[in-house]
């Protein structure tokens, strides 16, 4: 009798049923290096409560024994966790990387698959996009009200180890002379640094100015940025929002007005002028006005309150209509082949375009516009889920991930999904000239 499998594709998510002992096993072919996997045991703030929650080859059981590591072969690793018995008020989430301890990038594994076991069958995510990073993100094990579920992630990390760790809570000392390999250890416990004989004369305190929201947003955007080795690109950046009827709680609620500001800093950190683009669309579209971070207050609900009995916009889901005047603004009105144009679009489902939408993906990739889509929540985003496997691109131009609860994600981890395709992208267009 065959197993049933259910496939991820990255940013999706699938239910573990009610399995109390979950096996995720990952897997590769080969690879120019040994493959060091280790599971993060993450509180609701994305770090590890302490340094024994970070499950590797030298640790390779979490307290309590919840989480086990174990290898498999020359070119495998599995853990063992026990579901019911992870506390809620300690553990969030758990997850899955690995990092190259070595030369080669994860450009150069072949066969990179993690199988997940549950009661029902196997979820399997398999690592199909080259990437050039020394660490990856697999996979996460995360709560939902609907109880525990499996997303894939596939974020790379440049840098390796550190940068990976540090994401999550852990430190990994710098390398010495008199240390061969680094240790990791969690911030909190981070060994005391040996005092001078002589103290040094106090230093006077610098006076500081209160940050605002998107000044905050900012830094961690900065952050995220870094990490991509993306730092100092320049884009001109657009936010696309469903307005559609069945997004009428999000508008309500705040959510598309969050949404916004969290966008809005990637605008302010990324753009010359700092000014974001927006969009609205349902049955029609709507070309709002521009913004900078200093005009961001209740910008939503002054320039497009929600879908309502007298919503101009209507109620069905046209996306065709906004992206050809995307694409007219940023080709014909505003042409620019020097900097690249970075859309964000939400959307909450309910695609049924795929024709046109596929045909404007085909048909402008040769133009210096990266369409990043955002799912919210668990519905039907029909084309959006097979982006990967659009063919007749000159380049891959877009990239999808769906999230169950946009409140619920941090910033840091958003941003890090926002930008895990947009360096690739980047590096195509400019080898095949669409960017000067």
């Amino acid at each position: 009798m065959t197993t049933p499998q259910t496939v991820l594709t990255t940013g999706a998510n699938a239910p573990i049923g009610q399995t109390t002992e979950l096996r995720v096993h990952v897997k590769w072919d080969s690879a120019p290096a040994d493959l060091d996997v280790s599971c993060f045991m993450v509180g609701e703030n994305g770090k590890v409560p302490s340094d024994d929650y970070f499950i590797f080859y030298n640790q390779d059981a979490s307290p309590g024994g919840h989480v086990r590591y174990e290898r498999t072969g020359p070119n495998g690793v599995a853990f063992t966790i026990r579901t019911n018995e992870l506390d809620p008020s300690i553990i969030a989430k758990c997850v899955f990387s690995a990092t190259l301890d070595g030369a080669g990038t994860f450009a150069d594994i072949q066969g990179c698959r993690i199988v997940a076991e549950t009661g029902s069958g196997e979820i399997l995510y398999e690592i199909k996009e080259a990437t050039q990073e020394r660490s990856l993100v697999f996979m996460e094990l995360y709560r939902h009200s609907s109880g525990l579920k499996l997303r894939a992630i596939g974020r790379g990390f440049n840098g390796g180890l550190k940068p990976l760790a540090e994401a999550h809570g852990v430190e990994i000392e710098e390398e010495t002379e008199q240390s061969a390999a680094p240790t990791p250890t969690a911030a909190s416990a981070s060994s005391p640094t040996p005092q001078p004989s002589t103290p040094p004369a106090p230093k006077a305190p610098e006076p500081s100015v209160p940050l605002g929201k998107i000044d905050l947003l900012k830094r961690k955007v900065g952050i995220s940025l870094e990490k991509k080795n993306i730092a100092h690109e320049k884009a001109r950046v657009a936010v696309v929002f469903d307005a559609s009827g069945s997004m009428s709680q999000l508008y309500k609620k705040g959510t598309v007005q969050s949404a916004f500001e969290r966008i809005l800093a990637v605008s302010a950190r990324m753009d010359d002028d700092g000014i974001l683009d927006v969009w609205f669309f349902a049955t029609k579209m709507m070309r709002a006005p521009s913004v900078n971070e200093h005009q961001y207050e209740d910008y939503v609900k002054k320039t497009y309150a929600g879908p309502s009995m007298k919503s101009k916009l209507g109620f069905g889901n046209n996306e065709p209509v906004v992206m050809e005047d995307i694409i007219k603004k940023y080709t014909q009105e505003d042409p620019d082949d020097r900097t690249p144009t970075y859309i964000v679009f939400f959307s909450d489902g309910g695609i049924y375009e795929t024709k046109k939408i596929s045909k404007l993906l085909i048909k402008h990739a040769d133009k210096p516009i990266f369409w990043q889509f955002v799912g919210l929540g668990n519905a039907n985003y029909g084309v959006l889920e097979q982006l990967d496997d659009l063919k007749g691109r000159l380049v891959d131009n877009a990239d999808f991930f769906a999230l169950d609860d946009l409140d619920r994600v941090s910033d840091e981890e958003l941003y890090d999904r926002l930008l895990n395709e947009f360096p690739g992208w980047l590096k195509e267009v400019r080898s095949k000239g669409i960017l000067k």
